[in-house]
Protein backbone atom coordinates (compact mmCIF):
# COMPACT_ATOMS: atom_id res chain seq x y z
CA UNK A 1 0.00 0.00 0.00
CA UNK A 2 2.63 2.26 0.76
CA UNK A 3 4.48 2.23 -1.52
CA UNK A 4 1.46 2.34 -4.28
CA UNK A 5 0.71 5.50 -2.85
CA UNK A 6 4.87 6.85 -2.68
CA UNK A 7 4.05 5.74 -7.21
CA UNK A 8 1.01 7.23 -7.51
CA UNK A 9 2.47 10.64 -5.79
CA UNK A 10 5.58 10.34 -7.76
CA UNK A 11 3.79 9.48 -11.31
CA UNK A 12 1.49 13.04 -10.25
CA UNK A 13 5.01 15.12 -9.29
CA UNK A 14 6.33 14.16 -12.71
CA UNK A 15 3.10 14.74 -14.85
CA UNK A 16 3.28 18.34 -13.25
CA UNK A 17 4.39 20.82 -15.83
CA UNK A 18 7.39 22.76 -14.89
CA UNK A 19 7.34 26.35 -16.13
CA UNK A 20 11.62 27.32 -16.53
CA UNK A 21 12.14 30.74 -16.31
CA UNK A 22 16.06 31.76 -16.97
CA UNK A 23 17.77 33.70 -14.41
CA UNK A 24 20.54 35.69 -15.61
CA UNK A 25 23.32 38.08 -13.96
CA UNK A 26 22.89 41.41 -15.63
CA UNK A 27 26.26 42.74 -13.71
CA UNK A 28 23.30 45.34 -11.56
CA UNK A 29 24.75 45.10 -7.84
CA UNK A 30 23.78 47.58 -5.28
CA UNK A 31 24.51 47.51 -1.98
CA UNK A 32 21.90 48.72 -0.62
CA UNK A 33 17.68 49.84 -2.50
CA UNK A 34 18.70 52.52 -5.29
CA UNK A 35 17.31 56.26 -5.32
CA UNK A 36 14.24 56.03 -7.79
CA UNK A 37 13.27 59.26 -10.22
CA UNK A 38 9.60 59.83 -11.16
CA UNK A 39 10.15 60.10 -15.01
CA UNK A 40 7.64 63.22 -15.46
CA UNK A 41 6.58 61.95 -18.81
CA UNK A 42 5.49 58.83 -17.35
CA UNK A 43 4.43 59.72 -13.86
CA UNK A 44 3.83 55.49 -12.99
CA UNK A 45 8.11 55.14 -13.92
CA UNK A 46 10.79 55.44 -12.04
CA UNK A 47 14.41 55.45 -12.63
CA UNK A 48 17.56 54.66 -11.09
CA UNK A 49 19.89 58.11 -11.33
CA UNK A 50 23.23 56.91 -13.30
CA UNK A 51 25.77 55.46 -11.15
CA UNK A 52 29.65 55.29 -12.22
CA UNK A 53 29.34 51.06 -12.17
CA UNK A 54 25.66 50.49 -13.32
CA UNK A 55 25.75 48.67 -16.61
CA UNK A 56 22.03 48.51 -17.58
CA UNK A 57 19.44 51.42 -17.62
CA UNK A 58 17.21 50.85 -14.84
CA UNK A 59 13.50 51.57 -13.85
CA UNK A 60 10.99 50.96 -11.57
CA UNK A 61 6.98 50.37 -12.22
CA UNK A 62 4.26 48.41 -11.13
CA UNK A 63 6.28 47.06 -8.14
CA UNK A 64 8.57 45.67 -10.26
CA UNK A 65 12.13 46.94 -11.65
CA UNK A 66 12.67 46.90 -15.47
CA UNK A 67 16.38 46.61 -16.89
CA UNK A 68 17.01 47.45 -20.65
CA UNK A 69 21.10 46.20 -21.25
CA UNK A 70 22.35 44.55 -24.12
CA UNK A 71 19.68 45.31 -26.37
CA UNK A 72 16.89 43.23 -23.85
CA UNK A 73 14.37 43.56 -21.21
CA UNK A 74 14.69 41.71 -17.91
CA UNK A 75 12.53 42.25 -14.77
CA UNK A 76 12.77 41.49 -11.79
CA UNK A 77 11.00 41.27 -7.99
CA UNK A 78 14.21 43.09 -6.32
CA UNK A 79 16.64 45.59 -7.32
CA UNK A 80 19.58 43.49 -7.47
CA UNK A 81 17.52 40.24 -8.95
CA UNK A 82 17.51 37.63 -10.11
CA UNK A 83 16.57 38.69 -13.46
CA UNK A 84 14.49 37.16 -15.69
CA UNK A 85 14.43 37.89 -19.69
CA UNK A 86 11.28 39.12 -20.87
CA UNK A 87 10.58 39.32 -24.95
CA UNK A 88 9.45 42.70 -26.17
CA UNK A 89 5.64 42.49 -26.65
CA UNK A 90 5.41 41.49 -22.86
CA UNK A 91 7.10 44.89 -21.82
CA UNK A 92 4.48 47.54 -19.71
CA UNK A 93 3.85 50.63 -22.61
CA UNK A 94 4.59 52.75 -19.65
CA UNK A 95 8.06 51.66 -19.30
CA UNK A 96 8.70 51.71 -23.22
CA UNK A 97 7.15 55.89 -23.19
CA UNK A 98 10.11 56.45 -20.77
CA UNK A 99 12.26 59.30 -22.84
CA UNK A 100 15.79 58.30 -24.51
CA UNK A 101 17.18 60.85 -21.58
CA UNK A 102 16.72 58.89 -19.25
CA UNK A 103 18.65 55.53 -20.59
CA UNK A 104 22.00 56.77 -19.15
CA UNK A 105 23.75 53.27 -21.13
CA UNK A 106 21.74 53.42 -24.53
CA UNK A 107 23.03 51.93 -27.33
CA UNK A 108 25.16 53.83 -29.77
CA UNK A 109 22.98 54.50 -32.53
CA UNK A 110 20.03 55.90 -29.94
CA UNK A 111 22.18 59.21 -29.53
CA UNK A 112 20.85 60.39 -33.24
CA UNK A 113 17.24 60.78 -31.30
CA UNK A 114 15.46 62.70 -29.99
CA UNK A 115 16.06 62.55 -26.09
CA UNK A 116 12.69 63.90 -25.51
CA UNK A 117 10.48 61.50 -27.13
CA UNK A 118 10.78 57.37 -26.18
CA UNK A 119 13.07 55.08 -28.41
CA UNK A 120 12.03 53.62 -31.68
CA UNK A 121 11.28 50.43 -30.73
CA UNK A 122 9.14 50.08 -34.00
CA UNK A 123 12.79 50.45 -35.50
CA UNK A 124 14.30 47.64 -32.60
CA UNK A 125 11.78 45.26 -32.98
CA UNK A 126 10.18 44.87 -36.92
CA UNK A 127 6.60 45.97 -38.26
CA UNK A 128 5.12 42.76 -36.60
CA UNK A 129 5.26 44.00 -32.96
CA UNK A 130 4.70 47.16 -34.00
CA UNK A 131 1.98 46.16 -35.54
CA UNK A 132 0.82 42.96 -32.72
CA UNK A 133 1.91 46.69 -30.13
CA UNK A 134 -0.22 49.00 -31.90
CA UNK A 135 2.98 51.41 -31.70
CA UNK A 136 3.63 52.84 -35.26
CA UNK A 137 2.60 56.29 -34.62
CA UNK A 138 2.02 56.43 -31.62
CA UNK A 139 5.22 56.09 -29.78
CA UNK A 140 5.12 59.63 -29.25
CA UNK A 141 1.69 59.79 -26.86
CA UNK A 142 2.34 60.28 -23.32
CA UNK A 143 1.55 57.57 -20.76
CA UNK A 144 -1.53 59.39 -19.52
CA UNK A 145 -2.82 60.19 -22.95
CA UNK A 146 -3.61 56.37 -23.53
CA UNK A 147 -6.43 55.41 -20.72
CA UNK A 148 -8.56 54.58 -22.96
CA UNK A 149 -6.47 51.90 -24.39
CA UNK A 150 -4.86 49.99 -21.15
CA UNK A 151 -6.19 46.45 -20.61
CA UNK A 152 -6.37 45.09 -24.59
CA UNK A 153 -3.47 42.12 -24.28
CA UNK A 154 -0.76 44.22 -25.58
CA UNK A 155 1.69 43.61 -22.70
CA UNK A 156 1.02 43.90 -18.85
CA UNK A 157 0.36 47.59 -18.90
Amino acid sequence: MRMAIIAALSAVALATPVHAQVHVDIGIHFPAPPPLVVVPETPRVQYVPPAPADPANLFFYNNQYWAFANGGWYVSARYNGPWIVVEPQFVPRPVLLVPVRYYHVPPGHWRQWEDRRPPRWHEEWGREWAEKREWKGREHEREDDQGERRGRGHGRD
